[in-house]
């Protein structure tokens, strides 16, 4: 039986993420530099994407370029951001005929100016778009974000537009760049990794966690179904007891 017969389809996680990893240990396996490596994983998150949407997840966010990516060596870099231009105006066909929006957070003003504008075009364009919502963590760090959450919101205090004692979570929710995001229920990581790697932070305090050996170019659609029927076997409390919630 397809495990995708498994899957309830009332009980999806309405907001997936994912750490895409283990690129460049797939391109060594092949005898290849790294940028073989993510070069292939396009493949991977073209597949991921479609099948989101066709299931009915409503947002998927991918982890793509972090803060600390930028201290990869520079040909490699310089190979991720020709993959995302590259990519964007490639797929930008399959976005609309699938109803995507894109959406992207990160501190964008650090991507060559190139990537930018291929960046604002593909989100512009697909701004209408209801079916599901991809946003791309693009040169991003939830500690990063987290510290310029705290720098507005306190300048905010300083000039008496925010009273200290009215703020809670829904006033740090709204100065972060997810603001228009519902928190993750679902995080995946690939590639044999247990660790969350200053991803989203805040917004998966109660997210369930699913690891898989699984380097991401050979990530497919059976991996992503063992992952959702994983998280629906699990008791999702919230801090309360399996009686409270039943």
């Amino acid at each position: 039986m397809d495990l995708i017969e498994s899957i309830d389809k009332t009980n999806l996680p309405k907001h997936l993420a994912i750490i895409m990893d283990g690129n460049g240990r797939w391109a060594k396996q092949q005898g290849f530099l790294r940028a073989f490596g993510h070069e292939n994983g396009t493949k991977s998150v073209k597949k991921t994407i479609t099948t989101c949407a066709k299931l009915g997840i409503e947002f998927l966010t991918l982890y793509a370029f972090s803060t600390e990516n930028w201290n990869r060596p520079k040909l490699e870099v310089e190979a991720l951001m020709k993959i995302l231009i590259n990519s964007l105006k490639k797929e930008l066909p399959t976005l609309i005929e699938n109803n995507i929006r894109l959406n992207a957070i990160g501190n964008i003003d650090k991507l060559p100016k190139n990537a930018q504008k291929e960046l604002l075009d593909v989100i512009e364009k697909t701004k209408h778009n209801t079916r599901l919502t991809l946003t791309l963590a693009l040169s991003y760090g939830s500690r990063e974000e987290l510290v310029n959450a705290v720098r507005i919101i306190s300048d905010k205090v300083k000039n008496n537009i925010i009273s200290i004692d009215n703020i809670d979570d829904s006033i740090i929710n709204e100065h972060l760049y997810t603001q228009n995001l519902p928190d993750v229920d679902l995080l995946i990581r690939t590639s044999g990794e247990h660790r969350i790697s200053n991803f989203l932070l805040w917004q998966i305090a109660y997210a369930e966690l699913y690891f898989t050996n699984v380097l991401w170019p050979d990530f497919k659609d059976q991996d992503l179904y063992e992952a959702i029927i994983s998280y629906q076997k699990r008791e999702r409390r919230f801090g309360k007891t399996s009686e409270q919630i039943k």
